[in-house]
């Protein structure tokens, strides 16, 4: 798990790139980056939805395709990646990972 002010430069340039992440809303939201096609981007949705069973949490899909090159390829081999506004976690991970987010 990554924890420091590189997530926070790390959102500043995903909301550069798809300003809809910039809104008021998404700014407290979980980001679960993924793409379509991707199995594991699916587990991970349903880890999430298992945790909001027992945690309020909120998140948006965010598709890495929609980033230009360089971005999308930070992510390419990694995915699926949880970014909350604080901290990311690398795939593979499990429901008690994310309750400690």
């Amino acid at each position: 798990m990554y924890e420091n002010n590189n997530i926070s430069a790390l959102r500043a340039r995903m909301i550069e790139e798809n300003s809809k992440l910039g809104s008021p809303e998404n700014m407290t939201k979980w980001w679960l980056l993924g793409t379509s096609g991707c199995h594991l981007c699916d587990i991970a949705e349903q880890l999430i939805t298992q945790l909001q069973a027992v945690q309020r949490v909120t998140y948006e899909h965010v598709d890495i395709a929609d980033f230009s090159e360089p971005l999308m390829m930070e992510f390419a081999t990694t995915i699926p990646v949880i970014l909350t506004p604080t901290k990311r976690l690398n795939y593979p991970f499990s429901v008690l990972d994310l309750q400690q987010l």
